[in-house]
């Protein structure tokens, strides 16, 4: 199928995801809807355990199996709806069309594989070749993450990399088949202020060279501000405040939005007290009548405790988009 120039790479819609345990069943992934076009990077955001790395794991259909399952909505790849594929049909789409940076090098590196041979092993599942070739263009992959000496590095286990290396060669692994989007789950979390800043321009650069779009994980407000164009709010499982970077940033909407803001150190102007978050999310298994906020939310009256507020148009032209009683109300 062929796509207009402005169709999204990306597509999801309405899509919704159970987990299934003794204690009862939750959804972690709750009704979400976005996409990604060319050149354009998406920013997750929420705290631990609001859903981010689940939608992740749901975009490339690799939930536990007999835990998770996904329920409802649709997830389009240039068109192409994944969820309609036979698995061995996604397993040719993973690496080659979407591919993941997982967040912990230390753990999704095998220790008993050099980096050369990990690199390869994409590549020689996607597009085959000779083993000349293979180390060849995993060289080549090396060199595209600015790894020093790749002719080198591309024999070493991950126990002789540092932690930054290990992460460019899990980057390096990612963009070997030149996939048309990457999701990046938290790449930047175990490095230094240093490296993180290195990585992320790293990562930039090759959504310049190459076009892709980039769906980036965190919690952190300050990268979202300086490596996004749009940003989806997670709390809950639930997608509580889309748009833009400049919107979101400029006029928040959601009370969790502007309290996740206050708690990013600022470089200029007042330097008070960092913001805090008081209380914790719900207990998943729980029922929940109202606004899953709404206990932590300093500006929450009955109403956001027995009513789920619908997703409104904050500004009126469809491309802010926040569930909260008090836009609504506005």
């Amino acid at each position: 199928m062929t796509q207009s120039q402005d169709a999204p790479l990306l597509e999801v819609k309405d899509l919704r995801v159970e987990i299934s345990t003794k204690a009862g069943s939750f959804f972690p992934v709750n009704g979400h809807s976005f996409s990604v076009r060319s050149g354009e990077t998406l920013g997750i955001v929420g705290e631990s355990g609001s859903g981010k790395s689940m939608t992740a794991m749901s975009l490339v259909r690799l939930l536990p199996k007999h835990a998770a399952r996904i329920t409802q909505g649709s997830i389009k790849l240039n068109g192409r709806e994944l969820l309609s594929l036979s698995e061995a049909e996604m397993r040719k789409v993973r690496g080659s069309e979407i591919a993941m940076i997982l967040q912990d090098p230390q753990t999704s590196l095998n220790p008993a594989f050099t980096a050369g041979q990990q690199i390869s092993e994409a590549l020689r599942l996607h597009s085959p070749g000779p083993r000349s070739t293979l180390r060849a263009r995993a060289i080549d992959a090396l060199r595209k993450v600015k790894v020093a000496a790749p002719e080198h590095r591309v024999d070493n286990y991950p126990s002789e990399l540092s932690g930054g290396m290990r992460q460019r060669v899990v980057g390096a692994i990612a963009i070997s088949c030149e996939p048309k989007i990457i999701i990046a789950d938290e790449p930047t979390t175990s490095l230094d202020v240093t490296v993180q800043a290195q990585y992320l321009r790293l990562l930039s650069e090759l959504q310049q060279e190459t076009g892709m779009g980039i769906i980036f994980i965190t919690h952190d407000f300050g990268i979202v501000a300086n490596l996004c164009h749009k940003i989806v709010v997670m709390y809950f499982g639930r997608i509580v405040e889309s748009g833009t970077v400049e919107r979101i940033f400029a006029r928040p909407a959601h009370p969790y939005t502007e309290a996740l803001i206050g708690a990013v150190p600022k470089l200029r102007g007042h330097k008070g007290r960092l913001r805090t978050i008081e209380g914790q999310p719900p207990i998943p298994t729980e029922p929940l009548s109202g606004c899953p906020f709404a206990p932590r939310c300093e500006k929450a009256d009955n109403r956001c405790f027995n009513e789920l507020p619908p997703t409104v148009d904050a500004d009126g032209d469809g491309e802010h988009l926040a569930s909260c009683w008090r836009v609504l109300e506005q």
